[in-house]
Formats: C-alpha cells, structure tokens, sequence
C-alpha cells in the first residue's frame, strides 16, 4: 500500500520520517503522544489532511497534521494484511460442535484502503478471536459453503445453510454455530426452523456488529455464548445468540422465528418479539432458560428445504396503488406477504385506490395472501373493525402475532411443498416452529 492518498505535505514528512504504510510510529503534537500503526488513508471520505493510526487497543484515530506535529518511526513494524490465527487445543471429553460460517461482519475485518470491509475466513482466524472456546467445546468441523453479506442471501443459501447443518448433526455433533452476516440473520434463522424438521439439538445463529480488528468488536463474546448454548444447552431448536446489552456482559438466547434485528449499530441490536427471550448465556458458561422451549432428544434431522421464491413480502403504505399488486399476479407470484396497518387494514373505501378488488382478484387466481402487523408487537385480528372485516372475508390469513419476516419465509416454505390454497392457509395459522402463539407475552413489548 502506497502513501498516494495523503496529502503531498504529509507523504513528504512521512517519507523524510522513513516511514511506510504499516510501520509502527510515534506522533507527538501538542505535548501528546500517540504510538500506533500507520494505515493508508481511505479513498473515498476521511479527513484529508490527517494521519490515521491504529491503536493498540484496537481502536484507529485521525491526527490533524500541522507545523507541531513530529513523526518517528518504531521499531516493530507489522503487515496489516495479516490477520492473527490460532490453533485450538482440542480436549477430546468436551461436547462436539460444527461452524458453518457463512459471512457477514464477523468474518470480515476493515479495508483500510477503502474504508470498508473485506471478507477473510480460515478457522484459525475465527478462534484467535476467542480462544477460550477451546475450554467450552470440541471443534469437530468447520465448513464454508459460501461467503456472502446477508443482504445478497436467498432460498438457495438457505438450502445449502440446512443442508449443511442437518450433515453435521446426523454425523453426531452436539450442536452446530452458523456465523452469519447481522442485517437479514433473523430471516435465516426463520428459514432454517422451519426446514430441520425434528430438529432436537441446539442450532445457534451469532454474528457480530462491529468488524473483528475492533476495540469495540462483539464477535468474541458473541462466539463464546453460542458455544456454550451449542455444547451444553437444554434445547433443540433453532436459536439466535447475540449481546444483550451494549457492555460485555450476556447473551441473549432467542428464538429463531421469534427475533428481529431493531438497531443499524447497537451491539445489542436483537430482541425477540411478541416473547421474551428463550434465557441468558454468559461466556463463562452460566445458562438460564426460562421454559418454553423444545428441550436436547436424540434422532435424525428431517431435512424439509423446500421453498417457492415465487413469493413476495409487500408493505402496505397511504396511497397505495393497487397496480402493484397486479403486477405481481401477472407476473405469476403464488403468495403475497402483507405488511398490514394496525389490527389488519387496507385501503378499502370506493376511491382509485381500494385495494379490494386486487385482492379479490389474486385470490380468486389462487394467490395466497398473508397478513402480519406493521407494528411487529401485536396481533392482527381482522374482525374489530368494519374495515378489516371486509378484508377477512374475501379469504385474506390472517397471522396473529407472527412476524412480518417469518411469516414471508414461511409462506415460502408451505406453498414449497406444492399444498393447494386452502392446504396453504391451515398451515400459515398452525404453529409450526414457536413462530405463532394463541396470546403474545406483554412482558416481551420494548423488552
């Protein structure tokens, strides 16, 4: 890497300083000093006429350069693509576990070059962010079937994700941790809940929000509680692990139909919705469950991967055409997930803009239409008032308190299996993976 991108003041006192991208310096201004690793300026953003270092803590700071500003080189300089490994010590009397590491944010370390985030996956690098797993668990595989961002994820990885997870439990691992990108994590986690069918061993999700050559990085707490969930745990189910509070504290246990990512950046950015959280891991291998959940057994993994992609998830909004809803009938979509206004509404008055008739109309093709709360807290129940009624009646299912996300990636999954409409619309209000339930839990509001 090149000194290219600072300015030419700062490349001319940098290259009288005998110092390169990577070098361990000294920057002393205004009586302060600071000692870190030289990193290149980003190309895009940053402050021009800036140093930037990295910290031994971890952390990178910018140094405004000016006539007060001396630099001097250290000793120890190191490469900064290099990332650190480590190689576990098995102990052959703990549980065995599987990785399926897939992406996502901790498995990925910053680009300094670019400002953003690169993927780099080995295990070795995985475990030097948390040796101690080696104290928890025996790592018996760890599999890569693709390494993406969340967001560029659909039905085909969510297959292989199952498919690779039902091989590693069959093969006799106590549990399997899937590493995955944060964003769109608590749609995999749906996906694969309801396509591991007599599923009675721990399946963990974990991510992290902040990159792995933070100071402020979560991955390692993250990791170590799914470990232990993972190992020792009393479940068989399909969780979601990740902090519970902003300091390094616990883990959530969620479940993996009930969880919903509602922060862009907090470290404790999942909360389970309509249900409070399954229980607590901490990374010293403390566990409390609450009850409720479907406890370790022993058998095969049904492997029920099936999904139809022809399905879409539509937000309903003020103003609505109905021609959108038409264009994904004519395009030859088999179910329509609605996003749908407080207890169950849409625009149904006699203006442009009913949607009635659209929706009469897609049914009667033999579209299923679904319907979840906007609100993600909540139920629907279409028959409070006269407006939601109208609705009910023409044959739109109704999905209680499930969430708008899990209820698209089950719509996905029932009209998989080929199921006519009415088939379809039992299953969607049949609850299937603890995606549903007869009363939501107040406790869980805002928890």
């Amino acid at each position: 890497m090149e000194l290219g991108n600072y300015s030419p003041r700062i490349r001319e006192a940098l290259e009288k300083a005998g110092v390169g991208i990577g070098d361990m310096i000294a920057v002393e201004k205004s009586g302060s000093t600071h000692r870190g690793i030289l990193l290149p300026r980003p190309q895009i953003g940053g402050e021009p006429g800036s140093l930037l270092i990295k910290l031994d803590n971890g952390y990178n700071i910018g140094i405004k350069y000016g006539p007060q500003v001396t630099i001097e080189k250290l000793q120890g300089g190191r490469r900064l693509e290099a990332f650190p490994s480590h190689e576990l010590v098995q102990n052959p009397d703990l549980p065995r576990i599987s990785i399926v590491a897939t992406g996502g944010t901790i498995s990925s370390r910053l680009d300094y070059e670019t400002g953003g985030v690169k993927w780099r996956m080995e295990s070795g690098q995985i475990f030097y962010m948390a040796p101690e797993i080696q104290d928890i668990v025996r790592i018996g595989r760890v599999t890569t079937p693709f390494l993406v961002g969340s967001e560029n994820m659909s039905a085909m990885h969510w297959r292989k994700m199952a498919q690779e997870v039902a091989r590693e439990l069959d093969d006799g691992a106590e549990g399997v941790i899937v590493t995955h990108g944060t964003d769109l994590m608590h749609y995999s986690s749906a996906a694969l809940s309801f396509m591991l069918r007599s599923l009675r061993k721990p399946v963990v999700f974990t991510g992290s929000q902040r990159s792995t050559d933070r100071g402020s990085t979560d991955a390692s707490m993250n990791l170590l509680c799914s470990a232990v969930v993972a190992g020792s745990c009393d479940l068989g189910e399909v969780t979601l692990v990740m902090h519970g509070t902003m300091e390094d504290t616990h883990c959530l246990i969620h479940r993996g139909t009930r969880v919903r990512k509602m922060h862009t950046s907090r470290r404790d950015a999942f909360r389970s919705i309509n249900e409070l959280p399954i229980g607590r891991v901490w990374p010293d291998g403390r566990v409390e469950l609450r009850g409720g959940h479907t406890p370790r057994g022993e058998g095969e993994v049904n492997l029920d991967y099936v999904f139809e992609e022809k399905v879409a998830l539509l937000k309903f909004y003020p103003g609505m055409e109905p021609e959108v809803m038409d264009f994904l009938v004519d395009r030859g979509y088999r179910g329509i997930m609605m996003e749908v206004t407080a207890l169950g509404h849409l625009a149904t008055d006699e203006s442009q803009r009913n949607l009635l008739p659209s929706v009469e109309r897609a049914l009667e093709e033999g579209v299923v239409i679904a319907a979840a709360p906007q609100t993600l807290y909540g139920r629907t129940d279409p028959l409070v008032y006269s407006e939601g009624r109208k609705v009910w009646k023409l044959g739109v299912v109704y999905c209680g308190d499930m969430l708008p996300e899990t209820a698209y990636v089950k719509l996905g999954w029932v009209l998989g299996h080929d199921v006519d409409q009415e088939t379809a619309g039992e299953m969607m209000v049949k609850n299937i993976a603890g995606e549903i339930s007869p009363v939501s839990d107040p406790r869980a509001f805002l928890t």
